[in-house]
């Protein structure tokens, strides 16, 4: 879901055919405001909407929203599973090396699936999964800065 769009979570939860529950909501709400966040910090935030929610209650939403196309799962290299709700496009992703800030990236050229193997072996590729390491803007800034 990119920012600039305005996400109603329980049309969205209809949509795909789940119940609405508070849970849900909540941790959706909560992914909403927070992209690229683990399920702990999905957990803290919930649990501060709804007085106490299990870690296993927020996993579970979170597969169930995976599952059904409300949210995606990505994991960076040295990094927990983190989660976002923006699904509609196949975005890539920017990693910092020094403080591991994620950002999106857009496709890197044209329509999903972006890139195109050279031999797709007979497969029918609908999706690219990219990852750029590097340093972002603060920390290079930092490193930059006498001390």
């Amino acid at each position: 879901m990119p920012s600039t769009q305005v996400w109603d979570a329980a049309a969205a939860l209809r949509k795909v055919g789940l119940r609405v529950t508070r849970q849900r909501l909540a941790v959706l709400d909560a992914l909403r405001d927070r992209p690229h966040a683990s399920a702990d910090t999905l957990t803290t935030v919930t649990r501060e909407a709804l007085g106490s929610v299990s870690v296993q209650a927020v996993y579970d939403v979170l597969a169930a929203c995976a599952e059904h196309g409300l949210v995606r799962r990505i994991q960076p290299a040295g990094s927990p599973a983190l989660f976002e709700a923006r699904t509609q496009d196949n975005h890539h992703h920017l990693v910092c090396v020094s403080c591991a800030k994620i950002a999106d990236v857009d496709c890197v050229s044209g329509e999903a699936p972006c890139l195109i193997p050279d031999d797709a072996q007979g497969f029918a590729v609908s999706a690219a999964e990219v990852v750029f390491w590097g340093t972002c803007p603060d920390c290079a800034t930092a490193a930059a800065s006498p001390q």
